[in-house]
C-alpha cells in the first residue's frame, strides 16, 4: 500500500507542475487549502501520536524538543536555499538561485515520502492520514519547483526535467523506507520532527505564499476548509 501512495506522489506533484504551467491565476486558492491540509495534520494526526510513542520510554518534553528541531531544522533549509518562488521579492541571497532551490525540494520530497513508508510502520491509519497531508504538499511542491525553475527564465523543457525528479523523489523515499525498520519509540521521534517540519511548512510557507498575490477571504476559506478536511479525515480513521 505505501508503494502505491508512493506512486500517487509522483501524479500529485506533476500535477502541481503542470497546473502551475497553466493556471497560475488559481494558485493560491490550491496552496491555500494545502497550507490548511499540513497544519492539520501536524496538530490532529502527527503531534499526538508522536508523543504517544516517545512518552512510552521517555519524558513527553523530549518529545516536544524533536519537534522544534523539526521546526528549526527546515527553517535553516528554507533559509539556506529558497524553497518557494519569491521571483517578485528582488531577492539578492546568491544562495536563492533556482537550481539549489529545485534541488532542495527534491531532497524535501523524499522526505515526505520517507515519512510515508515510516508512518504506515505505526499502523494503517497513521500512514493514510500522513500520505494524504503529503500528497496535498506534494501538488504545491510540484507547483513550487515549476516556479523556481522558470523564474530564471528557463524554458519549459527544463522546468519539466527538475519536475519529474521532484515528482520521482517520494516514491524513492517510501521505497527506501521498505529497507529498515526502527523501534516504536524511534518511530516517535521521527514522526515528532515531521511535525515541526509539516507546522513550518504549513504556517511559514504555504500560507504566506498563498496571500503573496490573492490576500482575498477566498484563499483564507481555503485554509481553514483544509484544516477541517484533514480533522475529519483523521476523525473516520480511528
Amino acid at each position: 500500500m505505501a508503494i502505491i501512495i508512493g506512486l500517487a506522489t509522483i501524479l500529485s506533484t506533476f500535477l502541481g507542475g503542470l497546473f502551475a504551467i497553466r493556471f497560475k491565476d488559481k494558485l493560491h486558492l490550491i496552496l491555500g487549502f494545502s497550507a490548511g491540509a499540513v497544519i492539520g495534520v501536524a496538530f490532529f494526526d502527527l503531534l499526538p501520536e508522536s508523543l504517544e510513542l516517545v512518552s512510552n520510554s521517555y519524558d513527553i518534553k523530549l518529545g516536544t524538543l524533536f519537534i522544534a528541531i523539526g521546526f528549526v531544522a527546515y527553517m535553516m533549509l528554507d533559509r539556506f536555499a529558497s524553497l518557494h518562488n519569491h521571483g517578485h521579492d528582488n531577492c539578492e541571497n546568491p544562495r536563492h538561485n533556482s537550481k539549489l532551490g529545485a534541488g532542495a525540494l527534491i531532497f524535501h520530497s523524499f522526505l515526505d515520502g520517507l515519512g510515508i513508508g515510516l508512518a504506515f510502520k505505526v499502523s494503517p491509519a497513521v500512514g493514510w492520514v500522513v500520505a494524504a497531508a503529503v500528497l496535498a504538499h506534494d501538488f504545491s511542491d510540484g507547483i513550487n519547483t515549476v516556479s523556481i525553475v522558470l523564474r530564471d527564465k528557463a524554458d519549459r523543457r527544463q522546468a519539466l526535467k527538475w519536475l519529474i525528479a521532484d515528482a520521482l523523489a517520494p516514491a524513492l523515499g517510501v521505497t527506501v523506507s521498505l529497507l529498515f525498520t526502527v523501534s516504536q519509540t524511534t518511530l516517535g521521534f521521527v514522526l515528532a520532527i515531521f511535525t515541526g517540519l509539516f507546522l513550518y511548512i504549513g504556517a511559514s510557507d504555504l500560507i504566506p505564499e498563498s496571500h503573496h498575490h490573492h490576500p482575498t477571504a477566498w484563499t483564507t476559506i481555503m485554509t481553514i476548509i483544509g484544516i477541517l478536511a484533514l480533522y475529519g479525515a483523521i476523525r473516520l480513521a480511528l
